[in-house]
């Protein structure tokens, strides 16, 4: 399933997208018609629509053309919405712009994944706060994760703070049973979001490649993969049946879902 602005998309207009690459998006996981962080989602939409395109977004419009291009699916599936300017040239970003809104739809998996091995890079995203269609950088990396042995990318400001994984949000479990965010540049996860404000004891702190030895868990969040544990980062290794990472997915698992 692929519709811009609630109709089939031409080739013309996807060509945009794929040449000149410009534009923001969110991915949501739908479960029989129901969405968590549904308004966090739209929220984001809106906010990185004026960053990226200097305009305002309709969020109900958006939600419409979710609504149409979804009506006749049942069950568990992902929906990406993705903002862009099919007139939008290379040579000319400044022209005004007028952001179009394009649904795609594929299947998803069972909630959390395998536990995932990562390997850490140097790099900070490009305009962290926003999710953008610049994957180049974070691709690229995972990629070499890859082909390294690894599942993926996690990601290292200069000073050797810890941030963020290729496409997802990254958790720590401290000594104590704590749930510590990285304090860093990092995308503001919708998932993530929500687990901040389910479980109570929570910070956001500065954790350094030299204290990874002293956190005793470690998991990957986003909409599709929920809390998934991660066994290593280089050569840290973590347990991956911590109790805390069961009771962060029990709390994520009862949140309840927005109707569309």
């Amino acid at each position: 399933m692929i519709e811009l602005n609630g109709r089939p998309v031409s080739l013309e207009e996807l060509q945009t997208l794929a040449l000149t690459n410009y534009g923001h998006f969110t991915s949501v996981r739908c479960d029989d018609g129901t969405v968590r962080g549904l308004t966090l989602h739209m929220e984001r939409l809106v906010r990185d629509c004026r960053v990226v395109f200097g305009t305002d977004l309709d969020p109900e419009l958006v939600l419409s053309y979710v609504r149409q291009a979804t009506r006749e699916r049942t069950g568990s599936f992902t929906v990406r919405v993705t903002v862009f300017d099919p007139a939008l040239e290379v040579g000319h970003p400044g022209a005004d712009a007028h952001p179009q809104i394009l649904v795609t739809s594929r299947p998803t998996g069972a909630m959390p994944p395998p536990p995932l091995r990562a390997r850490t890079f140097t790099f900070s995203r490009d305009t962290a706060l926003v999710k953008h269609v610049g994957l180049f950088g974070q691709l690229k990396l995972r990629r070499e994760a890859q082909a390294a042995g690894f599942d993926d990318a996690v990601f290292v400001e200069t000073d050797e703070r810890v941030s963020e994984g290729a496409t997802w949000n990254l958790g720590f479990v401290d000594e104590t049973g704590t749930v510590v965010w990285p304090d860093a540049p990092v995308l503001p996860g919708v998932t993530m979001q929500l687990l901040q404000e389910a479980h109570e004891q929570t910070v956001t702190a500065p954790v350094t490649l030299k204290e990874l030895p002293r956190m005793r868990a470690a998991f990957a969040t986003n909409t599709s993969v929920g809390v998934r544990a991660i066994n290593a980062i280089d050569a840290t290794e973590f347990a991956t049946n911590d109790p805390v990472l069961e009771k962060l997915r029990k709390v994520y698992s009862a949140l309840p879902g927005e109707h569309l």
